[in-house]
């Protein structure tokens, strides 16, 4: 089954022909039926706070669903930008000075956590027929090489009558899944090469955020259902260990028109990759970085309204393409306990081994 001009795929689902993309912050309603392929920008307002900058919340219907698509079903090679053509939107210089400012806001008492992030970017025009680049030939380098929990891409190439989208992700960390009224989520924080690196701070940064968004499920959930199911447990991922902790809660109204405006209101920014307090945490991210993080940090999976099931990664370790640029994200969440050459050089480690694998030709 050869990948047509527009797909999807994430968790085993290819799907094929798009028909429509909605704006469920306009419309959530219309994820309450059918099967959707959802990407939220880390700016998106949905109710639960903003960085003020303009960001989308899209999700796009396909023709036609297929489970376990095959593995051949990638046609073509990618061939990523050079090794050296990445610029920062931060240097290592800004991004010291900005842990700095973290901190600072934490002694001050404004924070207790701040998610600090950088822009990678590399030019990769089109081709010379206007051909994006193949993203499905990224999604495969990327499993074959980096495989990741909650990995998806969606391609949507600009010219068409339903509004274009590009985005490769090989994310190792749970936003949102729902199932049977049950809402759960897994952030994580702490990141090293091996278990032995990981220290205090990381699991007190970790215990931080899992106790932020406790907070958040409580917001949609029945009263007395939310728990914590796993606490700093220790997951092993290629090239680097996370801290991770699972939350779960029973939804309060399941079978609301609106659920989806309720539960991103409640819930988005996903904490691990913001911080708490979260509006103090946004307002610091909003004058530190000089640029949007848009799918970065977001929100990349699959709504099945009919099922009344779902599946939403952290847009971490993900790719995203547009105007002739490709773009990668990476970050490290600041406490009063941070080094920021240490956090420098963490942000280097998330974005190494996934950036190598982009820039080679395959």
């Amino acid at each position: 089954m050869p990948i047509s001009p527009s797909w999807a795929r994430f968790a085993g689902r290819l799907a094929v022909d798009v028909v429509e993309c909605v704006d469920v912050a306009r419309e959530p309603e219309r994820l309450r039926s059918g099967l959707w392929f959802v990407v939220v920008d880390f700016e998106a307002d949905l109710g639960g706070g903003t960085t003020g900058r303009p960001g989308r919340a899209r999700a796009w219907r396909f023709a036609s669903v297929h489970q376990e698509a095959p593995d051949d079903a990638t046609e073509g090679a990618w061939t990523g930008p050079a090794s050296d053509a990445w610029t920062s939107s931060m240097d290592r210089a800004g991004y010291e000075a900005a842990v700095e400012h973290v901190r600072e806001h934490v002694l001050e008492g404004d924070v207790y956590q701040a998610n600090v992030c950088r822009v990678l970017s590399a030019p990769l025009p089109a081709a010379d027929d206007g051909a994006e680049p193949n993203a499905a030939a990224l999604a495969r380098v990327l499993g074959a090489s980096n495989p990741a929990p909650y990995a998806a891409a969606i391609h949507v190439p600009a010219g068409g009558d339903v509004e274009p989208v590009w985005v490769v992700s090989a994310s190792p960390e749970l936003y949102l899944s729902l199932s049977g009224g049950v809402l759960a989520t897994g952030p994580i924080k702490g990141t090293a090469r091996t278990p032995d690196g990981l220290g205090a701070k990381d699991r007190a940064e970790n215990v931080m955020i899992t106790d932020l968004v406790r907070n958040d499920l409580q917001h949609v959930c029945l009263p007395g259902t939310v728990e914590v199911t796993d606490l700093l447990a220790v997951e092993h991922h290629p090239g680097l260990v996370h801290l991770v902790s699972r939350v779960r809660g029973l939804l309060r109204a399941p079978d609301a028109p609106d659920l989806w405006a309720q539960v991103l209101a409640g819930t988005f920014p996903p904490g691990s990759v913001s911080g708490a307090p979260k509006s103090s945490a946004l307002r610091i991210i909003r004058a530190l970085e000089p640029v949007a993080r848009g799918p970065y940090c977001g929100a990349v999976g699959w709504v099945d309204g009919d099922a009344g099931t779902a599946e939403l990664n952290v847009g971490i370790r993900t790719f995203w393409w547009d105007d002739g640029v490709l773009r990668f994200g990476t970050g490290a969440g600041i406490t009063w306990g941070s080094d920021p050459a240490a956090e420098w050089r963490e942000t280097e480690l998330k974005a190494a081994r996934l950036v190598g694998l982009a820039s080679a030709a395959r």
